[in-house]
């Protein structure tokens, strides 16, 4: 059965790896491409010759390394927020006994199917009164305050797989909670504790709406919302945006390269202990 879900897993990646694979040929073939090639009829698949100067005039058009800066505080600020809350909230939720425990923790599963759109008004009205609109905490806060349902989910169900023996030992040896959540629960849960940190990572890079809603002042836009400089009302350079985009799209691809071991480690550990 283990080897079943593990072929199962790698299965899923597999299609869905494949299912991206033709639109990122697409992005990075049309970035490479003369102007008069993007659209030509009949449509050509490869650059002829590949114009790489793109990438250079696509940087040039719009403050890359200032957007890029300022998309990794963001990402950097989430994934710390996201990792420290939703692990202490799912600590609670797992391994403390208190009244209304399961309760408090079926009502926090439960947001999970309230749709984002309907809290986008009183959320903005809430940072609106409170004077964070055309400032980072819109988009940092959140993930201080709990991590998110899914995020507390995950851990917690890790969490759960961990024998309560040893955080009993830790105990009679005198341990504190703290001191139990940092020395003996974070370390046994790596694997999750990554998988949290890398779907941060991939929501915050790519998140166009909240910058788009909270950011007015252009120097404090990210990345996903400098793209959109590359579309005019009346044309768009298509080699350029797709130039940029690659660049955006980079960073995340070779996180996936790198961290693909970790994080099927991630989905296929069951337990704290090897």
């Amino acid at each position: 059965m283990k080897n079943i879900r593990i072929f199962t897993i790698y299965g899923v990646l597999a299609f869905f790896s494949i299912m991206y694979l033709i639109p990122l040929f697409w992005m990075i073939s049309t970035s490479l491409k003369p102007n008069e090639q993007v659209m030509s009829i009949p449509m050509k698949w490869f650059p002829n010759p590949p114009q790489w100067k793109n990438y250079v005039d696509a940087v040039k058009s719009f403050p890359f390394l200032r957007y890029a800066g300022n998309t990794l505080f963001l990402t950097a600020m989430n994934v710390i927020g996201n990792m420290f809350t939703a692990s202490l909230v799912a600590y609670s939720f797992s391994k403390l006994r208190w009244r209304g425990r399961d309760t408090l923790f079926y009502i926090t599963i439960a947001t999970m199917f309230i749709p984002g759109q309907v809290l986008i008004i009183p959320i903005y009205i809430l940072f609106t009164h409170l004077g964070w609109v055309n400032t980072y905490l819109p988009l940092i806060v959140p993930a201080f305050c709990g991590g998110g349902a899914f995020n507390i989910f995950l851990l917690r169900q890790f969490f759960v797989s961990i024998p309560d023996e040893l955080l009993e030992s830790a105990r009679i040896d005198g341990a504190s909670e703290l001191k139990i959540f940092f020395k003996v629960i974070l370390p046994l849960s790596r694997p999750a504790l990554f998988t949290v940190a890398l779907f941060t990572i991939v929501f915050t890079w790519n998140d166009f709406f909240g910058p788009l809603i909270y950011l007015h002042d252009p120097s404090k836009w990210t990345l996903a919302i400098g793209l959109r400089s590359f579309q005019q009302q009346y044309s768009t350079d298509w080699n350029l945006l797709m130039a940029a985009s690659t660049l955006t799209a980079l960073p995340l691809i070779v996180l996936y390269f790198v961290a693909q071991e970790k994080m099927m480690r991630g989905f296929t550990l069951r337990t704290g202990i090897k």
